[in-house]
């Protein structure tokens, strides 16, 4: 069969013109994620959603970016690199136009669930391509650029959504999206189709198991403040979760070409370099959505000025990686640049937890978040790098598969934990109080449900004047000790696992050839 136009322009890629249409992909994804949430509370305001309705813009994304991400690399790898890449930026482009079109929440975290399925078929394509383009030399500094735009986009994403909700309102950051990705799309003809070298083939059901227990985890937990977590539904959730979980590992022992091989999960080093991310989701990832949303309730902040103040979290990403690099080449082991990088992880949300309060300044909150981006820095990408030399050859496709999703379904999975424990805590705080204003008509749990959204001004309205400045008061006294609580409980998680990833990366690895063994300093 002849070659199509398409095919034959593929045949001769501008590698400037693919590296610049991948990386400008990369850079919207993340941006998804820390945006998302500073757009919430002018989302609220326009739709009227409650906010369980409301947390799914970002859960959705979340969660299907987390579960679809080893189906997508699968697939790419049957159906061709390129291809995947075009499909995934044709659904996320139209999941995004259909953000903006529409004026009903369910439909709004229908089009976000299926702009996380685009985004995941993105990823994984996208660096294959870059793989495939590039060798040597000029394929390490792709991909440190890679990094950097990564990384660039979470620090720009809170930004980016504050300024234009502010300005243009919620429906710009979506469209904007929907735009820069068609941007994308007009390069794909200079992108050169590759496929992968085995018969391997999708685990479908692996990912209906795996996809469905996420998804049933997730809606109990995000439910559960708001059905009671004794319910009937909660509990059925979680224990559907429960079950599936087990099928899930049922069907991965018996598949011929599982989603997982569950023989890495031995790997002690390996599962250690997995945990690393997941102390990052516990210390810095949770704030990315939920942060800004305090700063609007608590400092009285615009959305512009809550993404900026974000920046001081992010922005250290940008530069910190270069320092881990550094270290290295002065002798440090990786086992060092990590155990540098939990101490700040660890040692900044504890700091965090002791400085947030009602009418916090920029200049407080600088110290606890900048140690934060630094604790991040010092892993970016030095993770992705360790995990391939720990795990044998022919097992470092499905081990970096493992560990993006590890990363991305923990994050999906503890944001919406956190949003559960800070609405529970919360409304525990209002409740013990609210019988002192007894003109507010409202409910502690409706109350701690619209602070927690990122508003307060709807509660204030209903008050008398005279009123309001002891009320906004007792409710952001109520959110900080919410805030607070979670935030000690969050560095109690990140020690205990810290001391753990740091015992098990001290452990050699008697699963490795000789040759690929490295010495226990990583």
């Amino acid at each position: 069969m002849a070659a199509t136009a398409s095919d034959a322009t593929a045949q001769k890629p501008r590698p400037a013109v693919v590296l610049t249409a991948i990386l400008l992909a990369l850079l919207i994804l993340p941006t998804s994620v820390t945006g998302s949430g500073v757009a919430l509370p002018h989302i609220g305001r326009d739709t009227g959603a409650s906010l369980d309705t409301l947390q799914w813009v970002v859960h959705g994304y979340n969660l299907t970016f987390a579960s679809f991400m080893l189906a997508c690399g699968s697939l790419a790898d049957l159906v061709g690199r390129r291809r995947m890449f075009a499909a995934g930026g044709v659904l996320f482009t139209v999941a995004s136009a259909a953000s903006v079109a529409t004026n009903d929440i369910v439909l709004l975290d229908v089009a976000r669930a299926v702009a996380g399925v685009g985004a995941a078929a993105l990823l994984t394509s996208g660096s294959s391509l870059l793989a495939a383009t590039f060798r040597g030399a000029a394929r390490n500094r792709v991909f440190a650029a890679v990094g950097i735009v990564t990384g660039g986009g979470l620090a720009l994403g809170a930004m980016a959504a504050g300024a234009l909700a502010d300005a243009l309102g919620w429906r710009a950051f979506f469209g904007l999206h929907a735009v820069l990705m068609l941007l994308v799309l007009c390069a794909v003809p200079f992108l050169r189709e590759s496929r992968g070298d085995t018969a391997a083939r999708v685990d479908w059901a692996g990912t209906a198991a795996f996809v469905g227990s996420l998804f049933l985890l997730m809606l109990g937990t995000v439910e559960g403040p708001q059905w009671g977590w004794g319910s009937a539904p909660v509990l059925a959730l979680l224990a559907g979760a429960v079950l599936l979980m087990a099928v899930f590992v049922g069907v991965e022992r018996r598949a011929r070409y599982p989603m997982l091989d569950l023989a890495l999960l031995r790997n002690a080093r390996f599962m250690a370099l997995c945990l690393i991310p997941v102390v990052v989701t516990f210390s810095f990832v949770i704030l990315l959505p939920l942060l800004p949303n305090y700063l609007l309730v608590a400092n009285g902040s615009s959305s512009r000025a809550a993404g900026t103040t974000m920046l001081l979290m992010t922005l250290p990403i940008l530069l910190t990686p270069l320092l881990a690099g550094r270290l290295v080449r002065w002798g440090l082991s990786h086992r060092g640049v990590f155990g540098l990088s939990l101490l700040c992880l660890t040692a900044g949300t504890g700091w965090l937890a002791t400085t947030l309060e009602p009418g916090v300044g920029p200049a407080a909150l600088a110290g606890p978040l900048i140690t934060l981006g630094i604790g991040l820095g010092l892993n970016f990408g030095l993770v992705d790098g360790a995990v391939l030399t720990v795990v044998a050859p022919e097992a470092t496709g499905t081990a970096a598969g493992f560990l993006n999703t590890l990363r991305l379904g923990s994050e999906a999975l503890v944001i919406a934990a956190a949003g559960s424990a800070l609405i529970n805590l919360t409304s525990n705080q209002l409740a013990a109080g609210l019988d002192r204003f007894p003109v507010y008509r409202g409910g502690a749990g409706e109350l701690a449900n619209s602070v927690n959204a990122g508003d307060l001004t709807g509660a204030l309205s209903g008050l008398p004047a005279e009123l309001r400045p002891e009320f906004a008061d007792f409710v952001t006294h109520g959110l900080t000790d919410a805030w607070q609580t979670v935030l000690w409980v969050g560095a109690a998680i990140c020690a205990a696992l810290s001391v753990a990833i740091y015992t098990m990366l001290g452990r050699p690895d008697d699963r490795l050839p000789p040759s690929r063994r490295t010495d226990p300093g990583c």
